[in-house]
């Protein structure tokens, strides 16, 4: 039996809570999974996970076995790639999940200067508004906005991103003016459905709940759609600068715009971050600090 095989599929398998999914994180079939870790149950004489037809859970050997294997093999892992990363270009595929929108408006051209910079990376980037887990899809890294809610991910804060009201001239002309967010109840709203709570907008003193007939997953297309005079919007301020810039929208309620959404890379725990992923995340976090979003808002009205 390669027991360092063994040790590293059992650790996969309490990371991710299947073998399925273990098998994947490895690249290998569910049965050679099961088998590795029934040889090193054998191997130790005793056994360190109960399962049956709907779960696996370790016993209380195996969470203890678990607890000591993952930072020993780990320590390994770091030992192994500090040796590989002396003296050499850094090199190897790199997978990183990011939203949409933030990723093609703000994150596409520092991701492509990354890529100029080195040319021995390749990267394979997810542009997806859909939550990815990390472990099982065989991502290296995640780029989200907002609060983090995994704690099984260590989170390294990038920068920042406003959140703007907005309505362009036409529909405020038509509509009249918005002079305090609980006005908003009286307008045509247009939703964005990627945020948690779409209906709820909140402001630095309140919470408002809005309604409309439009509901789009994505900044953009809510930004489109108050462009043409459909509604009140809500969106990010890398994606809402140019057009109020170029006067197609205004922004609303400047004075009680709420506090900025952090951006966080995330990625799994580990003793070791490979040195392609730190790269790239030290590289964004510099760009961020170049290109801060947070600007003043151009023209701004409170109506």
């Amino acid at each position: 039996m390669d027991r360092l095989a063994a040790d590293r599929m059992f650790i996969a398998v309490m990371e991710t809570g299947s073998f399925a999914a273990a098998a994947r994180k490895l690249g290998t079939s569910s049965g050679q999974a099961s088998k590795l870790v029934s040889a090193l149950e054998a191997e130790l004489g005793t056994r360190l996970m109960n399962r049956t037809t709907r779960a696996l859970a370790p016993t209380e050997l195996g969470q203890t076995y678990f607890a000591q294997i993952r930072n020993i093999v780990g320590d390994l892992d770091a030992l192994d790639q500090t040796l590989r990363d002396a003296g050499e270009a850094p090199r190897g595929k790199l997978r990183l999940s990011a939203p949409l929108s933030l990723g093609t408006m703000q994150l596409s051209r520092a991701l492509n200067d990354f890529a100029l910079a080195y040319p021995g990376i390749e990267m394979d980037v997810s542009f997806t508004d859909r939550y990815v887990s990390l472990v099982d899809e065989g991502f290296d890294a995640a780029i989200r906005v907002g609060t983090p809610a995994d704690s099984s991910l260590i989170a390294r804060k990038l920068g920042r991103v406003r959140v703007i009201t907005l309505a362009s001239p036409d529909y405020l002309a038509r509509h009249g003016p918005v002079e305090s967010p609980d006005a908003l109840a009286r307008h045509e709203c247009i939703l964005d459905t990627n945020l948690r709570e779409p209906t709820h907008w909140r402001f630095t003193d309140r919470s408002v709940i809005v309604s409309g007939r439009l509901r789009y997953s994505n900044g953009l297309a809510c930004l489109l759609a108050a462009e043409q005079g459909l509604g009140i919007a809500r969106v990010p301020g890398f994606a809402a600068l140019p057009s109020i810039a170029a006067g197609r929208v205004r922004p609303l309620l400047t004075d009680y715009e709420p506090a900025p959404l952090g951006v966080f890379a995330m990625y799994p725990t580990g003793r070791h971050l490979p040195r392609k992923v730190r790269l790239l995340i030290d590289y964004l976090g510099d760009d961020f600090s170049r290109h801060d979003p947070m600007l003043p808002v151009p023209n701004a009205v409170g109506a």
